[in-house]
């Protein structure tokens, strides 16, 4: 009797996200654009949000913002994450 045909579990949205890597691309205008945000510890006891942004295959530009509440720093990843959404940006399926 033949096995069946494992699935992936479905994606499920995290609650804390700690990172997101969106993308917009179109063709049409010539727009293939990144945008990354992660979460980082320091060494000062606070949280780091880094954003990373540019076009597809460059290393693009780069911004910190230092937090000293771990919550806040989710926070504002979250509301950037809501902003790009807005502009077109998608979840990256590659990565």
């Amino acid at each position: 009797m033949p096995k069946a045909p494992q699935t992936a579990p479905p994606r499920q949205f995290s609650l804390f996200p700690e990172s997101a890597r969106l993308q917009r691309i179109d063709p049409e205008t010539n727009c293939w654009r990144f945008y990354r945000l992660t979460l980082q510890d320091d060494l000062f006891g606070g949280t780091v949000l880094v954003r990373s942004w540019g076009r597809l295959g460059t290393t693009g530009q780069e911004r910190r913002e230092r937090f000293g509440d771990p919550v806040a720093a989710q926070k504002e990843l979250v509301r950037w994450v809501r902003v790009k959404q807005r502009r077109g940006y998608r979840e990256d399926m590659n990565g």
